[in-house]
C-alpha cells in the first residue's frame, strides 16, 4: 500500500453522537447475528440430528465447529483490520456468515452440516473481534462506556430470543429447523446494507501489507488441536490416553513454532510485543479467567432448569433472564459513569468482587430451591460480568497504540473464548461424573438396581418417561452436580478478581483510534467510502 494523500491532509474529524449511532447500526445488526446463530440451534440440535440419522458424537460436532472456527480465527480477523479496510473485513465476515447459514439450512447430510458451522464460525469469529474494534476506532475511550449499553442490549436480546424463536421455529410444522440457520440471513444481509450507508472510516496508509500466512497456520492448528482436545476428553476418549498425549503435544509444538516465527516476521498476527504491556497482559489473563468462570458454569444452567427443576425449554430459556438484565443494567450504568468520571478501574474490581460473590452463592443451589433467590442470585453474577468483561477491553484498548488496536482486542476475544471452551469442556466432565456417581449412591441407597452404567454419562435422561422415585434422584443428582460446577467456577472468578487490583489506571484518552491512527502516521491519510 502506498499513500496517496499529501502529507499535509487534515486528520479526520471526531464523529458525533449521532454519526456514531448510525455506523453502530451495522455493528448492532452484525452482533445480533453472531449471537442468534449460537444459540438460535440449542433447542434444535436434537431434531437436526434425528432428522439427519447423525451419531451422537456428530452432535458433538456440530455443536463445537462453529465455535472452535470462531475461537481460533478470532486473532487472524483482530490482525487484518490492522492492515485493512475494516468496514470490507466487517462486510466479508458477514458475507462468509450467510454462506453458511444458507449451507447449513439446505444440508441433507451431517457432513455438510458440519462443515456449514465452520463456514459460519469463521464469520462469526470476524464479526466478534471487528465489531468491538471498529468502536474503538470511531469512538474515543472516554465516551466509549456509554455506548456499551447499546450493545448489552444486543446481547441480552439475542441470547433471550434465541432459543425461544429456536424452539418456535423447530414446534412449526411448515417451517422446520431448517429456518433456524435461514432466520439470520435477513438480517446478516441488513447489517452489510447498513454498513456500507453509514460506516465511515479512513483508510490509513502503509508502506506495506505482508499477511504472515505460516504464523497464521500454526496458530489456527496449533489452537484447534487444543480446543478439540478439551472438547473431546473425558466424552470421546479419557483425559489421560493416548489421544490426549497426542492433541496436547501437537498442539504444544505448534504454537512454540508458530511464537518461533512470530517474533521474527514483519507483520505478526498476534504482535509478542504487545504483552510488553502490562495492562494487556493482565486483562488477557483476567479475560481467560472470566471465560472459564462465566461461560464454564451458565452453559450447564438450562440443562439445570429443565433436568433438576423439570421445566420446558422454553420456560427454561426465559429463566435466565434476571442474570441477563443483571448483566445489561450493570454495563450500561457503569459505562455511563466511566464516561461521565473517566474513572475505571473501580468498576473492574467491583464487578469482579460481584461476579465471585454470584459464582459463591450458586455453588449452594439444589433441586428444591426456590426460583426467587435463584433469580437473585444470576442477577448477582450477572451485575459482576456486566461491570467486569466490557470494561476489560475498554482498559487494554485505551492502553495500546491505534496501530495495534484489532491485535489488542482479538487477543482478548480469543482467549476469552478460548477459556470458556475450556471451562465449558472440562466442567462437563465433571458434571457427567457427578451426576453419575450422585445416580449410582441413589439408586443404591434406594434398593433400585443402578444397571451397571453409572447412571449414563452420555445422554440426559427424559424426565417424563422416569418413575417418580428415579425421578426424584435424577434431579437431586443434577442439582448437586451443577452447584459443584459453580463451586469449582468460583477460585476461577477469585483469580480474576486478584488479577484485575494489579492492573494500573491511567486515564482514559479523549481522542478516537482514527484520530490517534491519524497521528501516528503523520496525518497521512486516505479517506475510506
Amino acid at each position: 500500500m502506498t499513500a496517496t494523500q499529501a502529507p499535509d491532509a487534515a486528520p479526520p474529524a471526531a464523529m458525533t453522537n449521532r454519526q456514531i449511532l448510525q455506523a453502530m447500526s451495522g455493528l448492532m445488526a452484525g452482533m445480533f447475528v453472531a449471537i442468534l446463530a449460537g444459540t438460535v440451534v440449542a433447542n434444535a440440535l436434537p431434531t437436526i440430528i434425528a432428522d439427519l440419522g447423525a451419531s451422537q458424537s456428530s452432535y458433538t460436532w456440530v455443536v463445537t465447529a462453529e465455535l472452535l472456527a470462531m475461537t481460533a480465527t478470532v486473532p487472524l480477523w483482530g490482525k487484518l483490520s490492522d492492515l485493512f479496510d475494516k468496514k470490507l473485513l466487517l462486510q466479508l465476515s458477514l458475507g462468509m456468515f450467510v454462506v453458511g447459514s444458507l449451507l447449513a439450512g439446505f444440508s441433507h447430510g451431517v457432513e455438510l452440516l458440519i462443515f456449514s458451522r465452520v463456514v459460519q464460525g469463521i464469520g462469526a469469529g470476524g464479526l466478534t473481534a471487528l465489531a468491538q474494534v471498529v468502536m474503538a476506532a470511531i469512538i474515543p475511550p472516554r465516551r466509549l462506556g456509554k455506548y456499551a449499553g447499546i450493545f448489552g442490549a444486543v446481547f441480552a436480546i439475542g441470547t433471550v430470543a434465541g432459543p425461544l424463536v429456536g424452539g418456535v421455529l423447530v414446534d412449526t410444522s411448515w417451517l422446520g429447523w431448517r429456518w433456524c440457520f435461514f432466520i439470520g440471513v435477513p438480517f446478516a444481509l441488513l447489517a452489510i446494507a447498513l454498513l456500507q450507508r453509514t460506516l465511515r472510516l479512513p483508510v490509513v496508509a502503509r508502506r506495506e501489507a505482508k499477511i504472515d500466512f505460516l504464523g497464521a497456520f500454526l496458530i489456527v492448528a496449533g489452537v484447534c488441536a487444543l480446543l478439540i482436545w478439551v472438547t473431546l476428553a473425558g466424552n470421546e476418549f479419557d483425559w489421560a490416553s493416548w489421544q490426549t498425549a497426542a492433541l496436547t503435544g501437537a498442539g504444544v509444538l505448534l504454537l512454540a513454532a508458530a511464537v518461533f516465527v512470530e517474533a521474527r516476521t514483519a507483520e505478526p498476527v498476534i504482535p509478542l510485543g504487545i504483552f510488553r504491556n502490562r495492562t494487556v497482559t493482565l486483562t488477557t489473563v483476567a479475560s481467560l479467567l472470566v471465560g472459564v468462570a462465566m461461560f464454564g458454569g451458565t452453559v450447564f444452567l438450562s440443562q439445570y432448569f429443565q433436568v433438576s427443576l423439570g421445566k420446558s425449554p422454553t420456560v427454561a430459556g426465559l429463566m435466565s433472564l434476571p442474570m441477563i438484565l443483571g448483566l445489561l443494567v450493570s454495563s450500561t450504568v457503569a459505562g455511563q459513569l466511566i464516561s461521565k468520571s473517566g474513572v475505571w478501574k473501580r468498576y473492574l474490581v467491583a464487578g469482579a468482587v460481584i461476579m465471585t460473590a454470584g459464582l459463591g452463592l450458586l455453588s449452594t443451589i439444589d433441586a428444591d430451591t426456590s426460583f426467587t433467590l435463584l433469580s437473585v442470585y444470576m442477577a448477582i453474577l450477572g451485575i459482576g460480568v456486566g461491570m467486569l468483561m466490557q470494561n476489560l477491553v475498554l482498559a487494554a484498548q485505551n492502553d495500546v497504540p491505534a496501530s495495534e488496536l484489532g491485535a489488542a482486542t482479538s487477543v482478548l476475544s480469543f482467549f476469552r473464548s478460548m477459556g470458556g471452551t475450556i471451562g465449558t469442556s472440562v466442567l462437563g466432565a465433571i458434571l457427567a461424573n457427578r451426576v453419575a456417581s450422585e445416580m449410582t449412591k441413589g439408586l443404591d441407597a434406594a434398593g433400585i438396581p443402578s444397571g451397571g452404567d453409572g447412571g449414563g454419562e452420555s445422554s440426559v435422561p427424559d424426565m417424563s418417561t422416569l418413575p417418580e422415585p428415579v425421578r426424584q434422584i435424577v434431579e437431586h443428582a443434577y442439582g448437586v452436580a451443577t452447584a459443584d460446577l459453580f463451586l469449582i467456577a468460583t477460585p476461577c472468578a477469585l483469580l480474576a478478581l486478584i488479577t484485575v487490583v494489579f492492573i494500573r489506571e491511567k486515564p482514559l484518552k479523549t481522542t478516537s483510534g482514527m484520530e490517534r491512527l491519524a497521528e501516528e502516521a503523520g496525518d497521512k491519510t486516505v479517506v475510506g467510502s
